[in-house]
């Protein structure tokens, strides 16, 4: 009788032990906060194009907005009714201003949408935890968009059959631009997955291309709130779109707060490497938030 009552007592010690160790245990685990990632995307596409990352996104439990900018993905306006490169951005801008309370977001860029996350840097730098630029343009206060535009030109490769189109006439400069199948399969898409290129050939919308009196009138970046932000650079080791000295000049004269590579991805990360490059947007999302 002795024994099983000492028995007895000894399983409820147990007992006691095991739910106060595994209570400890459940408290020390630190919850990660929900963040909320905004994606933008580059030339010629729409939000269409982070369709890999957004699942990856909402799986992991956070918040995501993908959206298309004027005149892109499923926005209903046509390029050539876009009166400045500021009714390209309006989208974001819209998306910005009606962002909750005090709520921040983790801001990620690709290619030319570098170019809109930089203005909205700018005019909403509080409500901004960090800026990520994905393989994109990064003006800054002391590296004009235009200056950096002109650079992007001048080291560009072959076009290929890209096409252009002149509305203002041929002896006036081109009004829009779309990139064509062959140069998509061979400079833009090439590490990626043969069903997303498919899908890009069928989704492309020609990007209006706005004059850079346009760009530098719509972009003044300043020390005091652009500079303001949190920035990370992402850099693509395959990427033959963005020229790699361009990249590395732009990274020199306009110095982020930290720098990332992802290996064997070409311009369109988020299609050839959506896992390595979630991973990344973790790591600096926890770093900043």
């Amino acid at each position: 009788m002795d024994q099983r009552k000492h028995f007895g007592q000894l399983s409820f010690l147990l007992l006691i032990v095991f739910c106060f160790s595994s209570n400890i245990a459940m408290k020390s685990e630190p919850t990660e906060s929900v963040k909320h990632f905004v994606l933008v995307h580059g030339s010629c596409h729409g939000a269409w194009s982070w369709y890999k990352l957004v699942a990856l996104i909402k799986s992991s439990g956070h918040k995501v907005s993908a959206l298309d900018l004027g005149a892109s993905g499923v926005d209903g306006r046509q390029a050539k009714e876009l009166r400045s490169i500021s009714d390209y951005f309006r989208p974001l801008r819209d998306l910005m201003a009606c962002l909750a309370g005090h709520e921040r977001v983790v801001l990620v860029g690709h290619s030319l949408g570098g170019l809109a996350i930089s203005q909205a840097m700018e005019n909403f730098g509080s409500r901004i935890s960090v800026a990520v630029f994905v393989t994109a343009l990064m003006p800054g206060p002391s590296l004009n968009v235009s200056t950096l535009y002109r650079e992007s030109l001048r080291k560009a490769g072959t076009q290929m059959d890209n096409h252009y189109t002149y509305d203002s006439g041929p002896n006036n400069p081109p009004t829009t631009f779309i990139f064509g199948p062959l140069f998509l399969a061979a400079k833009v898409y090439q590490k990626s997955p043969y069903e997303d290129l498919a899908l890009a050939t069928m989704l492309m919308r020609p990007l209006h291309l706005f004059s850079e009196e346009d760009m530098s009138k719509e972009l003044i970046l300043t020390k005091d709130k652009y500079g303001s932000v949190n920035r990370v650079y992402i850099i693509s080791e395959k990427d033959v779109v963005v020229n790699k000295d361009v990249e590395q000049w732009m990274i020199k004269n306009n110095q982020p707060n930290g720098v990332v590579e992802i290996r064997g991805s070409d311009h369109m990360v988020m299609m050839s490497k959506p896992i390595e490059l979630w991973n990344h947007l973790q790591n600096i999302a926890r770093k900043y938030y």
